[in-house]
């Protein structure tokens, strides 16, 4: 089974929300929410690809002193293992906007379990709500 290498990040605002993004018609697991990111490409680090990923997706500047690695999740779906590990940010310039068609939400801590998400990301919720 191939595994699929994907950065992910807790974006977290100055009242302590953390961004999730909707997952757009047309994409596998459309509907789900989860945490912004993407593929790491080849010859990127984690950290390059999330701070490619967030300007790409959402118009934001980070760099890699920003990204705090938190936890990581490792998920076999039934044609890849994803692994993935799951930065924090709070440090960012420019306004959060969803450049590729997906909703986003603001949502705290004790709210995330609220929103449906995919396999791979669901069990960051405890580990990212005991955090902050």
């Amino acid at each position: 089974m191939r595994i699929v290498l994907v950065s992910a990040v807790a974006l977290i605002d100055v009242d302590g929300r953390v961004l999730l993004a909707r997952r757009p018609e047309g994409k596998a697991l459309a509907g789900l929410w989860e945490f912004p990111g993407g593929k790491v490409e080849a010859g990127e680090t984690p950290e390059a690809a999330l701070i490619r990923e967030l300007q790409e997706e959402l118009g934001i500047d980070t760099r890699a002193s920003c990204l705090a690695p938190l936890a990581f999740a490792s998920h076999s779906y039934d044609d890849f293992h994803l692994l993935m590990p799951l930065f924090a940010c709070r440090r960012w310039q420019g306004t959060v906007t969803p450049r590729e068609g997906q909703k986003l939400a603001w949502v705290r801590a004790n709210r995330l379990a609220d929103y449906p998400m995919p396999p791979a990301d669901a069990p960051l919720i405890p580990i990212l709500r005991d955090w902050l």
